[in-house]
């Protein structure tokens, strides 16, 4: 058997608080070069907390986060973003009276490569077509799929090694929630490893790899994705309806 490579995404024992309410307790995961993981639980389980812990929105007060070899906790959120991992957020948080063009160009901005940069928006465009026919229209008088679009396609322009995802489908008809997850798992052929979190489990673990199930802040189970669509008591234990 070969050796496993480091997780290239490593959290060890991480807790986090907003005030005085505990929203993580000693979370553990890893999420290895190529992979899809998905990050599953209930509403307020700490999914989304996890994502901003992650990235230095919310700050980790123990335990350590490895990103490509190298400690992250304390660093700020654009240290991190100017390493190789983005966010898509959970309603797609775009600026709504600003462009396609000019949505695409902040996901770069910390970026000075402007052959690359090109080449990433045109690689959007091949994800999403839609969005080069709209590219002069603003963000916030696209559909709601449209702004999902460019929410990923805002991301991808940053070149991200690891791409984290906040509820891709949420508030998205059931035939646009196949085309975004569709969408991912062509991202991740194109060599771009994912973190995913998403309510709509039996989805998600469709496309990934593995996966960790949260509940109140800490994990409770952790399998290949197969096994955790087999698992008996996954819905009614930890996540409400499998959708």
């Amino acid at each position: 058997m070969t050796e496993q490579q480091a997780p290239i995404l490593d959290l060890a024992s991480v807790s986090a608080a907003y005030g005085p309410v505990r929203a993580l307790e000693e979370v553990s995961l890893e999420v290895r070069t190529g992979e899809i993981v998905c990050l599953l639980g209930s509403n307020a389980a700490g999914k989304s907390t996890t994502l901003r812990t992650i990235l230095g929105m919310t700050r980790a007060h123990a335990g350590e986060i490895v990103f490509d070899g190298e400690r992250i906790e304390r660093l700020s959120t654009q240290e991190i973003v100017s390493r190789g991992l983005t966010m898509v957020p959970e309603n797609r948080r775009l600026f709504g009276k600003m462009t396609v063009r000019e949505n695409l160009a902040i996901g770069a901005n910390l970026r000075k490569d402007k052959a690359a940069i090109q080449a990433d928006v045109d690689r959007v465009f091949g994800l999403f077509p839609r969005l080069k026919e709209r590219i002069s229209q603003k963000a916030g008088t696209l559909s709601g799929g449209e702004q999902q679009m460019l929410a990923i396609g805002r991301a991808l322009t940053a070149s991200p090694k690891v791409l984290l995802m906040d509820e891709p489908s949420m508030g998205l008809a059931p035939i646009l929630v196949e085309q975004v997850f569709d969408t991912i798992k062509e991202i991740n052929a194109q060599g771009v490893t994912i973190l995913l979190v998403e309510q709509n489990a039996h989805v998600a673990l469709s496309i990934a790899d593995r996966g960790y199930v949260l509940q109140t802040g800490r994990i409770v189970l952790a399998d290949t994705a197969k096994a955790l669509l087999e698992h008996p008591n996954l819905s009614d234990a930890y996540l409400g309806e499998l959708e």
